[in-house]
Protein backbone atom coordinates (compact mmCIF):
# COMPACT_ATOMS: atom_id res chain seq x y z
CA UNK A 1 0.00 0.00 0.00
CA UNK A 2 1.43 3.35 -1.03
CA UNK A 3 2.02 5.79 1.83
CA UNK A 4 0.33 9.18 1.77
CA UNK A 5 2.41 12.32 1.39
CA UNK A 6 1.72 13.12 5.05
CA UNK A 7 3.01 9.71 6.15
CA UNK A 8 6.05 9.92 3.92
CA UNK A 9 6.92 13.37 5.25
CA UNK A 10 6.53 12.19 8.83
CA UNK A 11 8.93 9.36 8.04
CA UNK A 12 11.58 11.78 6.79
CA UNK A 13 11.14 11.29 3.04
CA UNK A 14 12.89 14.26 1.42
CA UNK A 15 11.07 13.63 -1.87
CA UNK A 16 7.79 14.22 -0.02
CA UNK A 17 9.12 17.59 1.15
CA UNK A 18 10.09 18.43 -2.43
CA UNK A 19 6.60 17.55 -3.64
CA UNK A 20 5.08 19.69 -0.88
CA UNK A 21 7.32 22.59 -1.88
CA UNK A 22 6.36 22.26 -5.53
CA UNK A 23 2.67 22.23 -4.64
CA UNK A 24 2.59 25.03 -2.05
CA UNK A 25 5.63 27.31 -2.43
CA UNK A 26 4.04 29.68 -4.93
CA UNK A 27 0.96 30.13 -2.76
CA UNK A 28 3.08 30.71 0.36
CA UNK A 29 5.10 33.27 -1.60
CA UNK A 30 1.92 35.12 -2.59
CA UNK A 31 0.72 35.04 1.02
CA UNK A 32 4.04 36.48 2.25
CA UNK A 33 4.27 39.09 -0.50
CA UNK A 34 0.79 40.42 0.15
CA UNK A 35 1.49 40.50 3.88
CA UNK A 36 4.93 42.12 3.76
CA UNK A 37 4.90 44.01 0.46
CA UNK A 38 8.54 43.07 -0.12
CA UNK A 39 9.77 40.60 -2.75
CA UNK A 40 12.99 39.59 -1.03
CA UNK A 41 11.38 39.23 2.37
CA UNK A 42 8.64 37.07 0.85
CA UNK A 43 11.26 34.74 -0.62
CA UNK A 44 12.89 34.44 2.81
CA UNK A 45 9.52 33.52 4.31
CA UNK A 46 9.10 30.71 1.78
CA UNK A 47 12.53 29.29 2.63
CA UNK A 48 11.93 29.52 6.37
CA UNK A 49 8.46 28.00 6.08
CA UNK A 50 9.68 24.82 4.41
CA UNK A 51 12.73 24.55 6.66
CA UNK A 52 10.31 24.68 9.59
CA UNK A 53 8.04 22.15 7.90
CA UNK A 54 10.94 19.71 7.69
CA UNK A 55 11.96 20.40 11.30
CA UNK A 56 8.40 19.87 12.58
CA UNK A 57 7.54 16.89 10.35
CA UNK A 58 7.42 14.38 13.22
CA UNK A 59 4.64 16.41 14.88
CA UNK A 60 2.30 15.81 11.96
CA UNK A 61 -0.74 13.76 12.86
CA UNK A 62 -1.42 10.61 10.87
CA UNK A 63 -4.05 10.70 8.13
CA UNK A 64 -4.60 11.57 4.50
CA UNK A 65 -5.79 15.17 4.92
CA UNK A 66 -4.32 17.98 2.83
CA UNK A 67 -1.11 19.50 4.18
CA UNK A 68 -2.10 22.96 2.98
CA UNK A 69 -3.56 24.23 6.29
CA UNK A 70 -0.50 22.91 8.16
CA UNK A 71 1.85 24.74 5.80
CA UNK A 72 -0.12 27.97 6.12
CA UNK A 73 -0.01 27.65 9.90
CA UNK A 74 3.78 27.44 9.76
CA UNK A 75 3.95 30.37 7.32
CA UNK A 76 1.76 32.45 9.63
CA UNK A 77 4.14 31.84 12.53
CA UNK A 78 7.12 32.74 10.34
CA UNK A 79 5.37 35.97 9.30
CA UNK A 80 4.71 36.84 12.94
CA UNK A 81 8.41 36.52 13.71
CA UNK A 82 9.34 38.42 10.54
CA UNK A 83 7.05 41.30 11.49
CA UNK A 84 8.60 41.52 14.95
CA UNK A 85 12.10 41.49 13.44
CA UNK A 86 11.10 44.24 10.98
CA UNK A 87 9.79 46.42 13.80
CA UNK A 88 13.06 46.00 15.68
CA UNK A 89 14.99 46.84 12.52
CA UNK A 90 12.97 50.03 11.90
CA UNK A 91 13.48 51.11 15.50
CA UNK A 92 17.23 50.55 15.20
CA UNK A 93 17.41 52.45 11.90
CA UNK A 94 15.52 55.37 13.42
CA UNK A 95 18.28 55.75 16.02
CA UNK A 96 21.01 56.04 13.37
CA UNK A 97 22.27 59.46 12.13
CA UNK A 98 20.49 60.72 9.02
CA UNK A 99 22.20 59.67 5.80
CA UNK A 100 23.12 61.95 2.92
CA UNK A 101 20.37 62.66 0.40
CA UNK A 102 19.82 59.96 -2.20
CA UNK A 103 19.52 60.69 -5.94
CA UNK A 104 16.16 61.99 -7.07
CA UNK A 105 13.93 59.02 -7.93
CA UNK A 106 10.57 60.77 -7.81
CA UNK A 107 9.29 59.57 -11.19
CA UNK A 108 10.10 55.92 -10.45
CA UNK A 109 8.52 56.14 -7.01
CA UNK A 110 5.35 57.77 -8.30
CA UNK A 111 4.98 54.93 -10.82
CA UNK A 112 5.35 52.31 -8.10
CA UNK A 113 2.81 54.12 -5.96
CA UNK A 114 0.32 54.28 -8.80
CA UNK A 115 0.75 50.57 -9.53
CA UNK A 116 0.39 49.45 -5.91
CA UNK A 117 -1.82 52.10 -4.31
CA UNK A 118 -4.75 49.77 -3.70
CA UNK A 119 -2.62 47.00 -2.17
CA UNK A 120 -0.67 49.51 -0.08
CA UNK A 121 -3.90 51.01 1.22
CA UNK A 122 -5.24 47.60 2.17
CA UNK A 123 -1.98 46.64 3.86
CA UNK A 124 -1.89 49.87 5.87
CA UNK A 125 -5.54 49.45 6.82
CA UNK A 126 -4.85 45.85 7.86
CA UNK A 127 -2.26 47.08 10.32
CA UNK A 128 -5.08 48.88 12.16
CA UNK A 129 -6.85 45.57 12.80
CA UNK A 130 -6.06 43.15 15.59
CA UNK A 131 -3.43 40.59 14.61
CA UNK A 132 -5.96 37.78 14.99
CA UNK A 133 -8.29 39.52 12.51
CA UNK A 134 -5.47 40.22 10.06
CA UNK A 135 -4.40 36.60 9.98
CA UNK A 136 -7.93 35.30 9.39
CA UNK A 137 -8.52 37.84 6.62
CA UNK A 138 -5.27 36.99 4.85
CA UNK A 139 -5.86 33.25 4.97
CA UNK A 140 -9.54 33.26 4.03
CA UNK A 141 -9.76 36.20 1.61
CA UNK A 142 -6.30 36.46 0.08
CA UNK A 143 -5.37 32.78 0.10
CA UNK A 144 -8.82 31.23 -0.29
CA UNK A 145 -8.83 28.87 2.69
CA UNK A 146 -12.24 27.78 3.95
CA UNK A 147 -13.21 28.24 7.61
CA UNK A 148 -12.15 24.74 8.59
CA UNK A 149 -8.73 24.98 6.92
CA UNK A 150 -8.03 28.42 8.37
CA UNK A 151 -9.09 27.14 11.78
CA UNK A 152 -6.65 24.24 11.46
CA UNK A 153 -3.85 26.57 10.35
CA UNK A 154 -4.37 28.92 13.28
CA UNK A 155 -5.36 26.35 15.89
CA UNK A 156 -8.73 27.95 16.68
CA UNK A 157 -12.40 26.89 16.27
CA UNK A 158 -14.06 27.41 12.88
CA UNK A 159 -16.72 29.57 14.51
CA UNK A 160 -14.01 31.93 15.74
CA UNK A 161 -12.64 32.19 12.22
CA UNK A 162 -16.09 33.12 10.93
CA UNK A 163 -16.67 35.86 13.54
CA UNK A 164 -13.17 37.32 13.19
CA UNK A 165 -13.49 37.43 9.41
CA UNK A 166 -16.83 39.20 9.63
CA UNK A 167 -15.38 41.86 11.93
CA UNK A 168 -12.27 42.23 9.79
CA UNK A 169 -14.24 42.72 6.58
CA UNK A 170 -16.48 45.36 8.11
CA UNK A 171 -13.63 47.37 9.60
CA UNK A 172 -11.28 46.92 6.67
CA UNK A 173 -13.74 48.29 4.13
CA UNK A 174 -14.05 51.64 5.89
CA UNK A 175 -10.37 51.82 6.82
CA UNK A 176 -9.23 51.17 3.25
CA UNK A 177 -11.56 53.82 1.84
CA UNK A 178 -10.23 56.32 4.37
CA UNK A 179 -6.63 55.36 3.60
CA UNK A 180 -7.11 55.84 -0.15
CA UNK A 181 -8.80 59.20 0.43
CA UNK A 182 -5.92 60.34 2.63
CA UNK A 183 -3.42 59.25 -0.01
CA UNK A 184 -5.22 61.21 -2.71
CA UNK A 185 -5.41 64.33 -0.56
CA UNK A 186 -1.77 64.05 0.46
CA UNK A 187 -0.66 63.48 -3.14
CA UNK A 188 -2.61 66.49 -4.39
CA UNK A 189 -1.20 68.68 -1.61
CA UNK A 190 2.37 67.66 -2.39
CA UNK A 191 1.91 68.21 -6.12
CA UNK A 192 0.44 71.65 -5.45
CA UNK A 193 3.29 72.54 -3.12
CA UNK A 194 5.88 71.49 -5.70
CA UNK A 195 4.10 73.31 -8.52
CA UNK A 196 3.90 76.56 -6.54
CA UNK A 197 7.47 76.34 -5.28
CA UNK A 198 6.48 75.86 -1.67
CA UNK A 199 8.55 72.70 -1.33
CA UNK A 200 12.29 73.17 -1.53
CA UNK A 201 14.16 70.68 -3.67
CA UNK A 202 11.21 69.90 -5.91
CA UNK A 203 10.96 66.23 -6.86
CA UNK A 204 13.42 64.98 -4.26
CA UNK A 205 11.47 66.42 -1.35
CA UNK A 206 8.22 65.08 -2.76
CA UNK A 207 9.84 61.68 -3.16
CA UNK A 208 11.03 61.72 0.42
CA UNK A 209 7.53 62.54 1.57
CA UNK A 210 6.03 59.75 -0.54
CA UNK A 211 8.68 57.34 0.73
CA UNK A 212 7.42 58.08 4.21
CA UNK A 213 3.92 57.15 3.07
CA UNK A 214 5.11 53.74 1.94
CA UNK A 215 6.75 53.06 5.25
Amino acid sequence: MELSQRARLRAGDQDALGELFDAQAQAVYGYALRTLGDWAAAEDVVSLTFLEAWRLRERLEAGDESLRPWVYGIATNVLRNTARAARRHRAAMARLPEREAAPDFADELVTRLDDSAQLAAVRRALESLRRSEREVFRLCVWMGLDYASAAEALGIPAGTVRSRLSRARTRLRSLTEAELANRREGRESRELAVATGQVGGGGLEAARSMQGDIR
